[in-house]
């Protein structure tokens, strides 16, 4: 093989790449015999068929395998000869001309061909010492803790008759209905002593409503209309009767934070309970602190390394974060022009949100890859597993989507690399800590979410966000099947 380089140009590499037709022929040739062991042929016995006749019937199907291979393995022994690294998978460009394709084939000329890439630029790795970041920390105050107490307690509230008075918001009727469209009871138009709390929007929009002031007893139409979005297509936007007969008003009673409810919860004592919260606010608070750092320190790392890019990458990735953003764009129906803003600026942005992944990527790759970091077996079934958890319900067909598409499992190995080495650097950075209420690190937080600066780092598909506009913020709606007729469709 022979490899000339035929163009330096900044990071631009092209090599050259010949291979003689006589080691083509070779490789073409001890793929035949291997053919040999295993053809069946009529007329001849298994392993007895002369290699003339197995090249007159495989001859050129094994040049094509052999070609192919050829050029898999030789791309990459190229690279390797000339101690280069590329950005990605190069660009191989055979020979047009029919005629010398051909002559390959036939084993009469030397496979020649091209490889077009870019190389990854040399980084060197500064002192983490002079980097300066500072973790701000959340204390847990006892006011965090009787606040999570409340809503657990508000959680599992218990109801109690109302002995008297009319329903009122919040309370836990329990009705019977039958409803109707055009007249007509519908498929799962009727439910029996169904509870529904008032106010929790559990039902068609308008269907709660229509029930504050009824008694134990009462009889009513309610009238409503079914969501154009509805999940069951034949009542979407239709709209409905229910003749609703009201059994049993309850009124919500706070749970006390006692032994039996600490007991209700699976707890051995109030103690328990209450150190079992505090521990999952102080997690909660670390991981918040936590994302703050990175985003910090993904921000110096910005401003500390400066380098030409590979262009092809920083094109890639601005593909992907401009085609989530019109996706989303149109799924809302939106333009720029809705959003006070220009085409041409939000491109802007999305170019400098592009080019600082494909910087900090590099950056990142290059820092994990000298300090050893590699993400674990172990690491990566636990990160599925968080990915799953993000799907309730759906985490077997999570699961089973990644085992059929391992290629995906870098959305999921890409963020854990990212943080190993983010918490390599900080363990030699100069990083302060500075203490600050919950809702300083939340606006904080927020504000970065705002300005698009969660998702423009080196991790790879993270959805768009806009740097400036709210052109691109995400919708949180998601559309499931309705579980009853009458209940509005479930986020």
């Amino acid at each position: 093989m022979q490899v000339t380089e035929t163009l330096n140009e900044g990071l631009k590499r092209e090599l050259k790449v010949v291979i003689p037709a006589g080691d083509l022929q070779a490789r073409v040739d001890e793929r035949l015999e291997e053919l040999k062991a295993t053809a069946q042929i009529k007329g001849f016995r298994p392993g007895k068929v002369p290699i003339g006749h197995l090249k007159k019937l495989y001859g050129q199907s094994a040049m094509a395998e052999v070609v192919q291979k050829s050029i898999e393995t030789s791309s990459t022994e190229a690279l390797n000869e000339k101690s280069l690294k590329a950005a990605y998978q190069p660009e191989i460009v055979l020979p047009e001309d029919e005629k010398d394709v051909q002559a390959v084939m036939s084993g009469d000329a030397d496979l020649s061909f091209t490889m077009n890439f870019e190389v990854v630029p040399d980084i060197e790795i500064k002192d983490f010492k002079n980097l300066k970041v500072e973790r701000l920390v959340v204390e847990v105050t006892e006011e965090h803790l009787n606040e999570a107490l409340e809503n657990i307690a508000g959680q599992y509230k218990d109801y109690e008759d109302r002995a008297k008075g009319a329903a009122e918001d919040g309370d836990r009727v329990t009705i019977s209905f039958v409803g109707k469209v055009d007249g007509e009871v519908f498929e799962g138009g009727i439910a029996d002593d169904v509870p529904l709390e008032l106010g929790s929007g559990s039902f068609i929009p308008g269907f709660e409503e229509q029930l504050v002031g009824a008694k134990a007893g009462d009889e009513k139409t309610v009238t409503v209309s079914f969501p154009a979005e509805y999940g069951v297509e034949h009542l979407a936007g239709k709209p409905a009767e229910f003749d609703v007969k009201v059994s049993k008003i309850e009124q919500p009673k706070a749970a006390s934070i006692d032994e039996a409810f600490a007991e209700k919860l699976g707890m051995e004592s109030v103690d328990k309970l209450k150190e079992m919260v505090n521990e999952r606010i102080a997690d909660e608070f670390g991981n918040m602190s936590g994302a703050k750092l990175k985003r910090d320190m993904l921000d110096a790392l910005d401003s500390e390394y400066k380098f030409d890019l590979p262009q092809k990458l920083v094109d890639q990735e601005f593909e992907q974060i401009w085609a989530a953003l019109e996706r989303e764009m149109e799924g809302e129906g939106k333009t720029f022009a809705d959003e006070d803003t220009t085409e041409e600026e939000v491109r802007d942005e999305y170019k400098a949100i592009a080019e600082r992944r494909v910087r900090l990527g590099l950056v990142i790759g290059t820092i994990g890859e000298a300090a050893g970091v590699t993400v674990g077996d172990e690491e990566l079934q636990r990160g599925l597993m968080d990915r799953a958890r993000q799907f309730p319900g759906q985490e077997k067909e999570v699961f089973e989507f990644y085992r059929n598409n391992p290629n995906a499992l870098v959305e999921i190995r890409g963020p854990l690399f990212e943080q190993k080495v983010v918490d390599h650097i900080a363990e030699s950075a100069t990083v302060s800590e500075r203490t600050v209420s919950r809702e300083a690190l939340q606006h904080m937080l927020e504000h970065d979410h705002e300005h698009g600066e969660d998702g423009d780092h080196s991790d790879k598909g993270s959805d768009a966000k806009p740097a400036k506009k709210a052109a691109a913020k995400k919708t949180a709606a998601k559309k499931a099947p309705a579980k009853k007729a009458a209940k509005k469709k479930a986020d």
